[in-house]
């Protein structure tokens, strides 16, 4: 994510003829008199003439040079910025794609008068920054924004062209966005926190994709008024080409083997985007669970770690209290991530299930544990001799689950995930787009990683929260961000309840975390009707793991994940331990 060559002034230059230049970013281009534009840019040998034709030279390659980064730059903003969309187009490597969206950049989004300004090369990137004017019946506004692009060399001939990008046109397009102006799609509204107080970016920053969330399903229903944008029309997914993959491959936590299965998970359309108002809309309310108290608490615990995402919800009804991100992506309600060994919440309701383990009842926890081809060990290569299942849960013992591999069908834990806690069946209806989870079925040595939250096992916050609140009740209760009598949406159900057994069970397996496991230090002065779980999740290209951490006090339910954070007690839990305490004013 060679020399330029000069223009031969005999060629370009004639007797009697005046000369006008153009300046783009600093660089003059000759421009004929007369009132007659012509840019004349030489790529170099072997590059197509005017009248179409090309030599036979060999295809260029190695390192492009500094003139011929500014050349190519030169020639398509040149280009763009006179409205000459073909010859801005022939300057990429995708002019088809180019075309499309820079006619759209004029024709759909409205934009005129555009002067393009290019910045300081950095290697082959050239960052510059655009300027028009937005105009819609009669309605303008100024717009600037910056952007960049990055020139190669093109196949067919290896010589340098801008790679062809949508982030081109607006650095937040992606593949199949659009610029659009006109009437909004939907009314602005006014969303609220729990207490009838307004939601704002301003005041909770985590909260841009979600306001956007709530504008995009209830602007119509919520009784506002449309007005005048420019705004990203986003891609339909299912139009796009995604493939919905994780974006880094986990591996297991006893780094034995990487894992190449990915999952595969239905998406739904990204909410479009507000670029300009240029005329306001009279906007309608819509009412949130969240706590005004609690977001802000999990916006400042955020925002003083990198990459940090964290969810709060109430056990009892599903109410989603808080939903913080350090990054401009919401990872807490979409984000896809191995959840490590917080997954062994799910994992243990199952081996109680099946009679394959017992809370107080020994159970093995050896060094290493193998099966399907790999060879898996617990963290630092630890064992436990002679000790129960719930030692072993309170210290996260990975073999301890992969021991028991072998007595469970490929389909075991997808069947627990969906049927007793909610999970991977696509059909939460928070009130904003969500990722539900992912359970696959697997078989051999990937089957055996999910049970320890790896393989192709895929969670979020929100997912882990809802798994640890269902854990405490033993009864799953989707979360909802928006009260579902506000469009009488129907929430998911969990196909069968926990037994008393697995939910006594694993109450107890939670709270003798919190209190004496590796959860103990973040959980310290919470108990005594608290539990926890901790994991840490191996992922491919990453130095250290992604640190997950949840657990419950009271009717609060709480998970988090710092991507790159290590172990979880450290990174993801004081955050997760600070918000139950500030949720129940201890």
């Amino acid at each position: 994510m060679g020399k330029r060559r000069r223009v031969d002034e005999r060629k370009t230059a004639k007797s009697g003829r005046s000369r006008r230049h153009l300046v783009l970013g600093g660089v003059a281009v000759a421009a004929l008199g007369g009132g007659a534009m012509a840019v004349y840019t030489v790529f170099g040998a072997g590059a197509a003439a005017e009248d179409g034709s090309t030599d036979a030279k060999a295809v260029k390659s190695g390192p492009l040079s500094a003139a011929e980064v500014r050349t190519a730059a030169t020639t398509f903003l040149t280009a763009w910025q006179k409205g000459t969309v073909t010859k801005a187009a022939a300057a990429t490597d995708d002019s088809a794609a180019a075309t499309a969206a820079l006619t759209g950049f004029t024709k759909d989004a409205h934009i005129k008068d555009v002067t393009l300004t290019r910045g300081k090369r950095a290697g082959d990137e050239v960052p510059f920054t655009v300027k028009g004017t937005v105009s819609f019946k009669g309605t303008e506004k100024p717009l600037t924004y910056k952007s960049a692009l990055t020139v190669v060399r093109a196949k067919k001939d290896g010589e340098p062209v801008v790679d062809w990008q949508p982030s081109l046109v607006h650095p937040e397009l992606d593949e199949g966005d659009r610029l659009v102006t006109g009437e909004a799609g939907t009314p602005p509204v006014k969303a609220l926190d729990r207490d009838g107080g307004e939601l704002t970016t301003e005041k909770y920053p985590s909260l841009g994709s979600v306001l956007d969330g709530l504008r995009e399903k209830y602007g119509k229903k919520a009784g506002g008024k449309a007005g005048v944008e420019l705004r990203i029309v986003r891609a339909d997914p299912a139009e796009d080409g995604s493939d919905g993959k994780s974006s880094a491959e986990p591996t297991d936590s006893a780094k034995s083997a990487k894992s190449a299965n990915s999952t595969k998970s239905t998406k739904e359309k990204a909410a479009d985007k507000t670029l300009l108002e240029l005329s306001e809309g009279t906007p309608g309310e819509v009412k949130t669970t969240l706590s005004p108290t609690l977001q802000a608490a999990a916006e400042e615990k955020v925002a003083a770690t990198k990459r940090a995402s964290v969810v709060v919800m109430r056990p009892s009804t599903g109410e989603i209290l808080a939903a913080a991100n350090s990054s401009s992506f919401n990872v807490a309600f979409q984000g896809s991530l191995a959840p490590g060994s917080t997954m062994k919440i799910v994992s243990s309701a199952l081996l109680i299930d099946k009679g394959l383990a017992s809370a107080n009842k020994g159970h093995p926890c050896p060094k290493y544990s193998s099966y399907g081809g790999w060879k898996f060990q617990n963290d630092d290569k630890f064992e436990i001799k002679g000790g129960t299942f719930k030692a072993s849960f309170a210290r996260s013992c990975n073999t301890a689950f992969i021991s028991q591999a072998k007595k469970l069908d490929n389909d075991s834990l997808t069947k627990e995930a969906q049927q007793v806690f909610g999970l991977g069946l696509n059909n939460w209806a928070i009130g904003v787009s969500s990722f539900d989870g992912a359970v696959p079925v697997q078989s051999a040595a990937p089957m055996a990683a999910s049970l320890i939250g790896q393989g192709g096992v895929r969670m979020n916050p929100l997912n882990m929260a809802s798994v640890v609140a269902t854990a405490k009740t033993g009864v799953f209760k989707q979360p909802y961000l928006v009260p579902p009598s506000v469009d009488d949406r129907t929430l998911a159900t969990a196909s069968r309840p926990m037994s008393a057994t697995v939910r006594t069970q694993l109450r107890e397996l939670l709270q003798y975390t919190a209190a004496a496991g590796t959860a103990a230090e973040a959980m310290s002065g919470l108990g005594p009707d608290y539990g926890a779980k901790t994991g840490s999740a191996e992922v491919d290209g990453q130095k250290e793991p992604n640190g997950w951490f949840t657990a419950w006090k009271g009717d609060l339910a709480s998970a988090g994940v710092v991507q790159q954070g290590g172990h979880g007690s450290e990174s993801a839990g004081p955050i997760v331990a600070a918000l139950l305490k500030a949720g129940s004013g201890g």
